[in-house]
C-alpha cells in the first residue's frame, strides 16, 4: 500500500493522516530513520494528544503493510506485473523488475484510488497542510530508531510538489518512478517504458478492492 491507501480512514484527522504516510515519508527523505511497532506502541497513551494520534496513524500503516504484503491479491498481482516487466526489460539484469512489480502494485493502487474520486488529492493535501514540519518530526525522534533533522525542511516541500497528483499520467509517473530508481541506485528506466504503464495499471484495477484492507473497502465503494 502507498500514501493514498493507507490514509483513507484518516481524511478527516489530519494528525493520524500524517501518522499513517511518515513510514512511507521518511523512507524517501530519511531512510535510516523508521518507526518500528515495539517503538511506536507505546506511545499509543501518550499524555500528548498530538504524540497518540500520530502513533496511531503509524501503527495503522504497518499493520496495513504486514496484511497488504501476506495477501493472495497482493502476491498473484505483483508477479504478474513483474512478468510483464520483464517481457518489456528482457535484458535487465539487476533487481528493478522485481522492485518495479512491488512498488507499482501499490502505485497504481493509489492512482485507481484517485481515478474513483476526484477529491481525493485536495481533501489529502488540505489536511497535511494543517501540520507543523517541526512538531512532527519532534514527535517522530521520540519513537523512531534514530532521529532524523530532515523531516521539518521535507516535509513543506514534499507537499508543495504533490507527487501523487502525476499518478494518473504515464509520462509523469515515469519521471516520477525514474526518481526513485535514482534514490534507490537502480538504472533508470527507457522514456518507452511510459507506455507500459495503462495496461500495467488495468491489471491492478482488475483486483484493487481485494488490495485493500477489509475495513477500508466500505471507504470506496
Amino acid at each position: 500500500m502507498n500514501y493514498l491507501a493507507h490514509s483513507l480512514r484518516f481524511l478527516e484527522q489530519p494528525v493520524p493522516l500524517a501518522g499513517a504516510c511518515l513510514p512511507d515519508m521518511l523512507s524517501a527523505i530519511d531512510r535510516p530513520c523508521r518507526l518500528r511497532e515495539r517503538k511506536v506502541r507505546p506511545f499509543l497513551d501518550d499524555a500528548d494528544p498530538f504524540q497518540s494520534e500520530l502513533a496511531r496513524g503509524v501503527l495503522a500503516h504497518l499493520a496495513d503493510d504486514h496484511w497488504f504484503h501476506g495477501t493472495e491479491a497482493f502476491l498473484v498481482t505483483s508477479s504478474r506485473l513483474t512478468k510483464r516487466i520483464r517481457e518489456t526489460l528482457p535484458n535487465d539484469e539487476s533487481h528493478r523488475v522485481g522492485f518495479l512489480g512491488h512498488i507499482l502494485t501499490e502505485i497504481l493502487l493509489d492512482r485507481w484510488l484517485i481515478a474513483r474520486d476526484d477529491t481525493l488529492l485536495g481533501r489529502f493535501h488540505n489536511q497535511l497542510r494543517t501540520l507543523d514540519g517541526d512538531r512532527l518530526q519532534s514527535a517522530v525522534n521520540r519513537m523512531a530508531t534514530r532521529p532524523t533533522e530532515r523531516l521539518a525542511k521535507m516535509y513543506p516541500r514534499m507537499l508543495a510538489e504533490r507527487f501523487l497528483d502525476d499518478y494518473p499520467f504515464d509520462a509523469k509517473l515515469l519521471r516520477r518512478l525514474n526518481g526513485v530508481m535514482k534514490r534507490v541506485k537502480l538504472p533508470r528506466l527507457p522514456d518507452d517504458f511510459a507506455d507500459e504503464l495503462t495496461p500495467l495499471y488495468d491489471t491492478v484495477a482488475a483486483v484493487a478492492a481485494d488490495l485493500l484492507p477489509p475495513d477500508v473497502r466500505p471507504l470506496v465503494d
